[in-house]
């Protein structure tokens, strides 16, 4: 197994919730997984401020941003 690089990871990590996973994505992935959500690192900044994770926000945002609406 790969060592993980959490110091380098924490450069692009843009969640902003304090919390001991930050750039330990792995268990990120696994803790939001778990909950039916997804990392911080799927949502844009302005959207990931809102710890709003939830698959049905991204897939709302993507449609909003990506495609100009549903």
């Amino acid at each position: 197994m790969k060592e993980c690089k959490v110091e380098e990871n924490k450069i692009s990590c843009n969640c902003s919730y304090p919390r001991d996973k930050k750039g330990v994505c792995c268990e990120c992935i696994s803790y939001h997984r778990s909950h039916g959500e997804l990392p911080a690192c799927y949502f844009p900044e302005d959207v990931e401020k809102t710890y709003d994770r939830s698959i049905e926000n991204f897939i709302r945002v993507y449609q909003e941003r990506h495609t100009g609406g549903v």
